[in-house]
């Protein structure tokens, strides 16, 4: 029995050792079945095995080699590839290999934001819908899509993987999915005949400060606020829990009652408002990944006055943040312009004119979305016009339509003319401006000031591509304005069919 047992004990022994030198691989979740790898440009693989494990990667036609280093991370690159697949990705060394299928090459675009990026195909229940939502849910089997939806995460540290894959794009799946960045995906599949792999990495009701990495909010002097704003957040704590159970006593008054459940504002999770916290989260762990670009859609919770007046620097930081992490160049950065609201304590208007002039950046865009907006619900329903509003800036500087009109008309100075009465009137010049036309009424919205800054309503008409402003209540303006209010009563477009954004002619001190 003895030499049975010593038999047994050498035995396992060498089972172990044998199992200690297999190379036990992983890769991220982002390189799981079905996952969309970024055409026409070098092709990252990259995951963790046992330290030292000598790798081969098979993809294609390729083989390349690596080696994973004392800590047991790898890192590969494939050459650039076309568009095409499905493909297979094996790696393997040191007796184990690993499979994945049902790989596409083709165009990956990152889609992140809060709420109004956020909200599926399905709409958010009894509270938001998207426009023909079962229809455009029923028709959503699309071999070309890929979707991945990211689960809320917020982290003190940058991650380097998420718990989340790759699906395909059907009813059920698209059903879930972000409608914005669904219908901008959809139709540059249909248009360029090319996968599309779509990340949906959003969390609703959450400000830009907490999408940016600390790197930049901790070594920017023009942040700070972002920590001030944070710290007023805290305070209001204690009065939040109160509301939360004030409401819940309404809530449960009502059930008892038999009676449908009273509509409350939305409380922020504490943790998605922690500086940085969802750029580590949810923005970290898709740095080592090739993309093709970004879509935005935030700014609502920046609207406050203690967060408005910062967005402008804070939003330019966020893109320049990310595309130095992601380090692909100037990536594509396409972004939404808030849209009508009837948020009287918020400062509407001056978030929307931040987000215009941060198109001073190189490779961005934005979609106007004045006119679509919902005054009683901020988050309206065409979701299809928001999606091929994005889809035109990727169009023309992405794809190549060079002839395409993608942009609306934008505030490019005003100058100032004098009257046969003596009085002077702002002539504001647009770019994207042909064609100006005003639908449905005479131009409203614009508004004028002296030099106390104080506006107050214009009379505006449209001369060519220009409009004329002024108003017998100031005889000599200095500055101009237009869309500042929360609701947009909207009627200036461009021959394209595109409305004009909010703008000031101001030049505030951050800027």
């Amino acid at each position: 029995m003895k030499s049975i047992r010593i038999a047994l004990f050498l035995v396992s022994c060498l089972l172990l050792s044998a199992s200690s030198l297999r190379a036990d691989i992983r890769l991220p979740h982002l390189l799981s079945d079905h996952a969309v790898l970024q055409r026409d440009r070098p092709i990252h693989i990259w995951g963790w095995a046992t330290p030292g494990a000598h790798l081969t990667a098979k993809f294609h036609a390729q083989n390349v080699s690596a080696i994973a280093n004392p800590l047991g991370a790898f890192s590969l690159w494939l050459t650039p590839e076309s568009a095409g697949g499905p493909y297979t990705l094996t790696i393997s060394g040191d007796g184990a290999d690993l499979t994945v299928s049902d790989l596409l090459v083709g165009d990956v675009w990152f889609a992140s934001g809060q709420s109004n990026m956020e909200m599926p195909l399905a709409g958010f229940p009894g509270n938001a819908v998207v426009k023909d939502a079962e229809k455009e849910i029923a028709a959503a089997a699309n071999p070309k899509l890929r979707l991945l939806v990211v689960r809320n995460r917020s982290s003190d540290f940058p991650l380097n993987d998420v718990p989340d894959a790759w699906t395909l794009c059907t009813p059920e799946t698209a059903a879930k999915f972000s409608a914005v960045a669904y219908f901008f995906g959809r139709e540059i599949a249909a248009r360029e005949n090319v996968p599309i792999g779509l990340i949906d990495s959003t969390w609703g009701g959450t400000p830009a400060d907490s999408w940016v990495s600390m790197d930049t909010l901790g070594t920017h002097p023009d942040l700070l606020p972002a920590f001030a704003a944070r710290a007023h957040f805290a305070d209001d704590q204690v009065d939040l829990q109160s509301q939360i159970a004030a409401e819940k006593a309404e809530d449960d008054a009502a059930r008892a009652a038999g009676k449908p459940l009273p509509h409350h504002d939305w409380h922020p999770d504490e943790t998605s408002w922690t500086p940085a916290g969802l750029y580590n989260g949810m923005i970290a762990p898709f740095i080592p990944m090739s993309i093709r670009g970004f879509l935005w859609y935030q700014g609502e919770t920046n609207s406050a006055q203690d967060r408005a007046a910062y967005y402008h620097a804070l939003f330019a930081s966020l893109i320049r943040d990310w595309r130095a992490h992601f380090a692909q160049g100037n990536l594509p950065f396409f972004f939404v312009q808030i849209s009508s609201f009837d948020s009287p304590t918020e400062d509407w208007g001056r978030v929307r004119d931040a987000q215009r002039r941060t198109l001073q950046l190189a490779n961005t865009a934005m979609a106007v979305t004045l006119d679509i907006g919902t005054p009683d619900n901020v988050h309206p329903p065409d979701k299809q016009t928001v999606g091929h509003r994005l889809a035109l800036a990727a169009r023309h500087l992405v794809y190549g339509e060079a002839d395409l009109p993608y942009a609306s008309p934008l505030f490019r100075q005003a100058t100032a003319e004098l009257q046969p009465d003596g009085t002077t009137a702002l002539r504001v010049w647009f770019d994207h401006a042909q064609g100006l036309t005003a639908r449905g009424q005479p131009v409203d919205a614009f508004e004028i000031a002296g030099d106390d800054h104080h506006f107050v309503p214009a009379l505006a008409r449209i001369d060519g591509d220009t409009v004329i402003v002024s108003s017998s209540a100031l005889a000599h303006p200095l500055y101009v304005r237009y869309g500042w209010m929360g609701v947009m009563p909207h009627n200036l477009y461009n021959a394209a069919g595109l409305p004009a954004s909010t703008f000031t002619s101001e030049i505030f001190p951050a800027d």
